[in-house]
């Protein structure tokens, strides 16, 4: 267990004091799921969704980057994007040639 846990409803980090998760809590998330990033998005997610509640003030943007944002490193490659096919794809026959063939 960590000692750098979320102290709510100010979202502090019980261990050091900065805003959680502080980066030693991330350091250790991330050693955690290093296998699963979706499973450490939704568990922060679920975090995320308490902290919105608790600090309704706050703009969402900077609740999702403190939250979610640093999940996805810089240096991690994005994944490849899937290019448009660029296979001929028969025609569908047009009103006119259906019309013609009854």
């Amino acid at each position: 267990m960590t000692a750098h846990g979320p102290v709510m409803p100010v979202w502090s980090c019980g261990g050091c004091g900065l805003p959680w998760p502080c980066p030693t809590r991330r350091r250790e998330l991330r050693a955690e799921y290093a296998d699963a990033p979706v499973s450490l998005a939704l568990y922060l997610g679920a975090y995320l969704v308490q902290a919105t509640e608790d600090m309704p003030w706050t703009p969402a943007g900077v609740l999702h980057r403190r939250f979610l944002g640093w999940t996805r490193a810089a240096d991690q490659a994005m994944p490849a994007v899937q290019p448009r096919s660029t296979a001929a794809v028969p025609a569908e026959p047009g009103r006119e040639a259906r019309q013609q063939a009854v």
